[in-house]
């Protein structure tokens, strides 16, 4: 049985998945083995010696030391995908929120109410203050093709614009998923200077950090129209505040304010709504439950942000996990070690990530302990399981 701690209030799906695998589940557990985290900032967190993994339900992970957590041999997972649809959605709302003043309009018509039998006559006369353009034939660059950028790009398709997608990192199971009909961006300067409306779906990390930011307001179109579901500061906001004030851009719809942004002309803020749908919340937290006990019952590694991600089908009798530094040699001393026992491998794989790796090994037998100690000791070694 593990012990699994919930950071902050999760769907009970996910409770309810880790409970049917035998998990003890709550708020109040001590030194777990895992942990599920939605929000809660795990910055000044110290995590417990036995502490194996952290699931995020949801897709950014901002709120967890995911290098410092590395060094730990700790595993991060996120949710990608699992509030894929609730946030295509929302840009779809957005984009045409972005096109004709739709909130402007729905408080004028509340600001006519006591206006009786005129209310038809002022409505026919005063619509026109709120028109804008149709979004068919319009171009619109999505950048991020990702679960939720290719989902944004294949429903404006379907509404008639023309879409360029931006994506130099763009995964072969993304690929699968994105129309043929999706035009390929081999530079973002070719998105700024063709697209009258611009998709924001990119992850947020230090090379993402205010990637729209003045010189891309001056590759831009005039009158563009900007949707940011990625994070706030993928955006520079005193360049956005002056595109505004300027014209170049004509609306900017974020799902991120905060009180420099809010103060802008022509700025549409929401409260971080794009995720927040019940499905949403369920499918993040079932992803979350079901990739932590994975790990913990089988050293598989699915969705990791911060270490590498590895998939083995065990076999033999007993599994062998190591998490260390990708350096050379490393594999090789793990491997002369078992041998020197008189241990047969069944079955292995060994995945790097940049400075780090993911090592399992199926044994025909049962590993001493003192074999899994040796291990440990080995330099650039940092977290060693035998299952």
């Amino acid at each position: 049985m593990f012990n699994i701690k919930i950071m902050n209030k999760i769907s009970p799906v996910g409770l309810d998945k880790l409970k049917t695998m035998g998990c003890a589940v709550g708020e109040d557990v001590e030194n777990p083995d895992g942990i599920i985290v939605r929000s809660a900032d795990m910055h000044g967190f110290e995590p417990n010696s036995e502490l194996l993994g952290v699931a995020r339900a949801g897709a950014g992970y901002n709120n967890i030391p995911i290098e410092r957590y590395a060094e730990h041999g700790i595993v991060v997972f996120n949710s990608p995908g699992a509030n894929a649809e609730a946030v295509k959605e929302q840009t779809l709302c957005s984009l045409v929120m972005a096109s004709r003043d739709v909130i402007g309009s729905i408080e004028w018509v509340k600001s006519i109410a006591d206006c009786g039998e005129r209310i038809p006559a002022m409505v026919e006369k005063g619509k026109s203050d709120f028109a804008g353009p149709e979004l068919m034939g319009k171009t619109i660059g999505v950048l991020g093709l990702g679960a939720t950028g290719a989902l944004v790009a294949n429903a404006c398709l379907a509404m008639d614009m023309n879409v360029i997608g931006y994506d130099p990192f763009m995964s072969v199971d993304a690929a699968w998923r994105l129309s043929k009909e999706v035009e390929r961006g081999e530079e973002l300067s070719e998105i700024f200077r063709r697209c009258d409306y611009i998709s924001i779906n990119i992850p947020y990390n230090e090379n993402t950090h205010h990637m729209i930011d003045e010189t891309a307001f001056s590759l831009m179109r005039p009158g563009v129209r900007i949707i940011n579901e990625s994070r706030a500061e993928v955006v520079d906001d005193d360049a956005m505040l002056a595109a505004l004030a300027s014209g170049k851009v004509a609306k900017y719809v974020t799902d991120f304010p905060n009180e420099k942004i809010l103060r802008g002309k022509n700025v549409i803020a929401l409260p971080h709504l794009g995720a927040c749908t019940p499905e949403s919340e369920d499918r993040c937290a079932e992803m979350a439950a079901r990739q932590l006990y994975e790990y913990l019952k089988n050293g598989n590694i699915t969705n990791s942000v911060n270490l590498p991600s590895a998939r083995l089908e065990r076999m033999g009798v007993c599994r062998l996990c190591v998490i260390h530094h990708n350096v050379p040699g490393m594999i090789n001393r793990i491997l002369d070690l078992i041998t020197e026992k008189n241990i047969n491998i069944e079955h292995m794989i060994n995945k790097p990530r940049g400075k780090y790796a993911y090592t399992i090994i199926d044994l025909n037998d049962e590993i001493w302990e003192d074999t899994a100690d040796t291990i440990r000791r080995m330099d650039d070694v940092l977290r060693v399981r035998v299952l």
